[in-house]
């Protein structure tokens, strides 16, 4: 597998291209996924003197046969920017990695441990009835349409366009969280609708589903309503 790294609307200078390869450990990444396919840096700058401290982006992009991640960060300096979405790159692979580990059972919590690692879990005393629970104060919960949520939970302008596979909300989520987005466009697996999760207020999150029967007859202008809250 090799690195690509290619400039967007600038130049990409061999210095930054060996850099590159330098931070971008093909090794350490392999052994955090080894079924990577490819792995794609795009460099580009910003040229808004306003935007000094943030003028030059690099986004990192990793296909594997899991599902893709991203990661990106903008800097004074494309050196910077490397750095700390390689650093971003580097902890939603080990998010990613954990997850796996944990799902093949490896991650089990030894029955000795789960009071400690569960605090909410349930206690036998010693005549092998279950103890009486500590009271836990309640956990405030916001219901966002389908999904419910416990407890508090430089604009950029650009066009891209991906293959959508349906998905639950759940997964649209996982995507969304994964990729480090606000928001993340998907077709949902049950209406078969084109949806939007996005990031609200803290830890809440809310979804838009697209009727596109809704229009037919009406005239154009109705879809650029504001959103609610």
């Amino acid at each position: 597998m090799d690195i690509v790294v290619k400039g967007r609307k600038t130049e990409v200078p061999e210095r930054f291209r060996k850099h590159v390869a330098e931070k971008l450990k093909l090794e350490k990444i392999q052994k955090l996924d080894g079924k990577v396919i490819s792995l794609d840096v795009e460099v580009s700058k910003e040229h808004n003197p306003r935007q000094a401290d943030r003028s030059d982006r690099v986004e990192i992009t990793l296909r594997s046969r899991g599902p893709v991640i991203r990661a990106e960060a903008a800097a004074a300096d494309p050196y910077a920017a490397l750095d700390l979405a390689a650093s971003k790159l580097e902890a939603r692979m080990r998010k990613q990695h954990d997850k796996r580990h944990t799902r093949r059972g490896n991650g089990r919590i030894p029955a000795s441990d789960v009071a400690v690692a569960v605090p909410e879990a349930a206690r036998i005393n010693g005549t092998g009835e279950i103890a009486a629970q500590r009271t836990v104060e309640a956990v405030p919960t916001t219901r966002m349409g389908p999904l419910e949520v416990k407890g508090e939970g430089p604009l950029v302008v650009r066009e891209k366009t991906h293959a959508a596979a349906p998905m639950t909300l759940g997964q649209a989520l996982y995507e969304m969280e994964l990729v480090g987005h606000d928001f993340y466009l998907f077709v949902d697996s049950e209406t078969k609708r084109p949806s939007v999760v996005y990031r609200r207020h803290a830890y809440d999150y809310g979804v838009i589903h697209l009727e596109p029967e809704a229009f037919v007859g009406e005239e154009a202008g109705g879809a650029g309503g504001s959103l609610g809250g």
